[in-house]
């Protein structure tokens, strides 16, 4: 057993749940063998507590490095930012530019811009003002928007109706019951799910909120069905970017499909690393926040807006959407390729940038389980998702393809003489919340 997989041990008894984030849990991935710590990351290169070296096609920071792990110009801007001081009684001069070329990016409907730390107090930001502006209660939403209560209240007295919003056998445990019915789920591509929430409470859904994209393949004129029910039903239309944004394009993914929203939440890629949310907005909706109390000590520190405006501006740079285009679709073709030609079952569902990989096998997460064994013996952090980071090059992801083609005729091997499980050396991968929360 490695250094990092002692301490894991040693964290849960320290830590709830042992790590902060579900997404980073060793369970989620390869239990028992995962390394769960990291000494240093540099690139597309990580190195664990035994200075063991992988190269990660599992997550990249959980989406949050498109630029690689210890990116040389963000962290220059970061290191004189600390330099200069990261907090002081005045504010940040960085978080009026990064306002300003967010704002830019998003002409011309976007005209003013909050921050915060992380996506799911974005999103709570954005409902709080959204509930502002049109002093409503009920929120319509379509995919993942983080672990705050108003988000987890849809599972109150019905706890499968996150089930298919990415979030299976999730208990509301600790959400206050009287939010029962103020959050209520619509799906992806389905107008008509949207119009039965609308016709349901037609006078009190305050904002609609909803991932433009993900892995799903957008129907023509489903977001501008979208728009015309919240335009016809006064709510506010906020479309959450925290996992899109900034991979397919420099701003929104909506950008892409002519659809403009009264306000748009972004993370992950923003700060390269560091931890820095937005929410945009027009002058109208984003006004509301004048009137309500949205305040918070560290959504002031410098750090983050440093780290903001060096990332935006190094992703104008070197046209990072293009590059994450080129070496996802790449890595698209090597898993799809593979899966042919071992005669796999592999359902792959993505943007270009950001993968997502099921196994149509009853066993398929101890299929999954044991992709990423052979992976990690071969020097790999795989999993379930890939996301592309401009820190690859083609002589990498060509390493991977051909590592990835052995690895899938081992499985295809172990499928074909039912011994996936006893190939394993820990147990099998979890999904979701259903074993995770206790």
């Amino acid at each position: 057993m490695g250094k990092s997989q002692e301490l894991y041990i040693k964290a849960k008894k320290l830590i709830p749940t042992g790590t902060e984030l579900l997404s980073k849990r060793p369970e989620m991935f390869l239990p028992d063998l995962w390394p769960s710590y990291y000494k240093k990351a540099e690139g597309c290169r990580v190195w664990d507590l035994d200075d063991k070296e992988y190269i990660d096609f599992a997550q990249m920071g959980v989406g949050s490095c498109t630029l690689g792990y210890a990116d040389a110009d963000v962290n220059a801007a970061v290191l004189e930012a600390v330099k200069n001081g990261s907090m002081c009684t005045l504010n940040s001069y960085e978080e009026v530019e990064l306002a300003e070329r967010l704002i830019a990016l998003h002409q011309p409907w976007a005209a003013r811009a909050r921050f915060a730390r992380s996506g799911g107090e974005a999103c709570a930001i954005a409902v709080r003002i959204a509930r502002a502006k049109t002093r409503r209660n009920r929120v319509a939403f379509c995919g993942y928007h983080g672990w705050s209560d108003w988000y987890i209240s849809a599972n109150i007295g019905d706890e499968t109706r996150l089930d298919e919003q990415l979030l299976p056998g999730l208990k509301p445990t600790g959400v206050p019951r009287m939010l029962q019915g103020t959050n209520i789920p619509f799906m992806y591509n389905d107008l008509e799910s949207l119009e039965d929430v609308v016709q349901k409470y037609p006078d009190d859904i305050a904002a609609i909120i909803m991932e433009p994209r993900r892995g799903e393949e957008l129907k023509e004129g489903f977001l501008e069905g979208v728009r015309r029910i919240a335009d016809r039903i006064g709510a506010v239309l906020i479309f959450d970017e925290i996992t899109a944004g900034f991979r397919l394009c420099i701003g929104g993914i909506h950008k892409l499909y002519g659809v403009q929203p009264d306000m748009a939440v972004f993370g992950k890629a923003l700060g390269n690393g560091f931890p820095i949310t937005a929410i945009i907005g027009t002058k109208d909706v984003m006004g509301a926040a004048e009137s309500s109390f949205i305040s918070s000590t560290f959504w002031t520190e410098r750090i983050g807006f440093a780290a903001g405006v060096a990332t935006l501006k190094k992703m104008e740079e070197i046209n990072s959407p293009q590059i994450l285009i080129d070496y996802g679709d790449k890595i698209v073709h090597a898993l799809t390729s593979a899966a042919e030609k071992n005669g796999l079952k592999l359902c792959v569902s993505h943007i270009a940038p950001l993968a997502h990989i099921d196994w149509d096998y009853e066993n398929g997460l101890a299929v999954q389980t044991l992709y990423a064994q052979i992976m990690l013996d071969r020097g790999y952090l795989v999993s379930s998702a890939i996301y592309a980071t401009t820190a690859y090059n083609d002589e990498i992801i060509a390493r991977f393809a051909k590592d990835t083609e052995a690895a899938f005729e081992i499985i295809a091997e172990a499928i074909k003489e039912g011994t996936v499980e006893k190939q394993l050396r820990g147990p099998v991968k979890q999904s979701g919340f259903a074993r995770l929360v206790k």
